[in-house]
This record gives structure tokens, sequence and C-alpha cells, in this order.
């Protein structure tokens, strides 16, 4: 596994000149998986010659610059995570594009995940699984992200589990996670979770490697300190 800065520019020699992202690589049992952080809660990967795209916004990236989606994963419908526009840019005539409940109807020829579905698309199999608020709420006492409106996902790419949260708090479905490798784990107030509560997330299930994202102006670095005692590889990357 690999950390490296890189310019995807040189990962996609025939695309136009990109921004700078970070990469992280690693070996599953069907080659490489390349994880791009793109920026807040965005994010795009690589594996086994197909890219995938999650919560692609036109705010974190020129989309133009980017590689075409063979599959696309939308965790709910806040502009900060659905972006019609942008999915259109990317797609190509064979592109899967995966929705939340909350999305049904946003973005056309889609297929829609309801918690607890799953679905195997060029041997990548996703699980939606709930994504919701327990304690932070607007003003009219709703809660940010409503129980079964969003979604997280447990991807399965050879061999590896790649968990990524979506908009969510410590809830207790966490506790049903198993064997997950990679787990991207939301951290910004008052729409996800406090470091504490992003911590008390992590113990829940243990994964290997965890990243903070969606932090906004939180300091990640509070992640760090309230895991050391444990096992979890707390790694924090460019996504703001």
């Amino acid at each position: 596994m690999s950390h490296i800065l890189i310019m995807l520019a040189l990962l996609f020699p025939g695309q136009p000149a990109a921004d700078t992202f970070e990469t992280d690589t690693f070996q599953t049992d069907k080659g490489n998986l390349a994880i791009t952080f793109i920026g807040h809660g965005t994010l795009m990967m690589m594996w086994d010659g197909k890219v995938i795209h999650i919560d692609p916004v036109s705010r974190e990236a020129d989309y133009s610059t980017l590689p075409k989606a063979d599959l696309i994963l939308v965790t709910h419908d806040h502009g900060d995570h659905l972006d019609p526009a942008t999915i259109a840019l990317l797609r190509k005539p064979d592109t899967k594009v995966i929705v939340s409940k909350s999305c049904e109807g946003k973005v056309p020829d889609e297929t829609v995940l309801s918690n607890g579905q799953s679905i195997t698309a060029d041997d990548i199999r996703v699980e939606a699984v709930p994504a919701y608020n327990l304690v932070h709420k607007r003003s009219n006492g709703q809660p940010f992200h409503p129980k079964g409106n969003g979604n997280g996902y447990v991807l399965t790419m050879g061999g590896k589990h790649i968990y990524i949260a979506g908009d969510t708090e410590n809830i207790p479905e966490m506790k049903n996670l198993k064997n997950i490798d990679i787990a991207f784990l939301p951290m910004n107030l008052p729409y996800t979770m406090t470091p504490e509560q992003t911590a008390e997330a992590a113990r829940s299930f243990m994964p290997k490697i965890l990243y903070p994202y969606h932090f906004g102006q939180t300091d990640p670095q509070q992640l760090v300190k309230l895991l050391k005692d444990t096992s979890i590889d707390v790694r924090v990357r460019k996504m703001e």
C-alpha cells in the first residue's frame, strides 16, 4: 500500500490536464485498487479497469478533466453530494448509477437501493446500509439526514471491503459491519459527527484503515489522538 501525490493527468494520459489530488493504492485479489481523494465527501476509485465515482459534484473538481465512470454512487440528495449535471458529464452509455431513496427521480435511468438492498455491478458488490442522524437536527426538530433517506455503501472489490458512510452519525447499525478493510467516516457539525462520535463509530466495527472525510473545519488530528490506543490505522488526506 502506498501513499503518493499525483497529477491525474499522468494517471490518465488520454485526459486533459487535471487538478492535483492525493491517491492511495491497495493490493486486491484482482489487481490494484486506487482511491483518489477529490474533496469533502467526494471520492474516485479505479479497480480492474473500472472507474467508480462517489458523490461527484462540480464544486470539488473539474470533471471534464477526469475519466468517465463505469459506476456512480450517490449517498443522498443534498447538493454537496448529488449533482445531476456532473453525473450527466461522467456518464457513458453503459454507466451504472446507484442512488439512495432520497434521490429517486432526480437522475435519469438511476438504480435506487434502499437500506439493506444490494446489487452487483461489473464484479463490484454494492450494499446499501443506513446513514442518518440520531442527535443533530434542524431548527424545526427534523434530523439533517432522516433514517431511510440516505445510504452508506459497502463495496466489495477483489476481496477488499470498503465502507463509505455517507452523512451519518454513530448509528447502532454500524455494529453489524464486518471485516471492513477501509472505511470513510464523516466528521463535521452540525450535519454528521464530532471526533468523539467518529471514534466511537470506528470502535464499533474496527476497520483496518480509517479515513476521516467530509470534515469541514474539524481538525482530523483529534480523531487520530482518540484512536491511538487501537489497531486502527487512521490516515488523514486532503479532503477539503
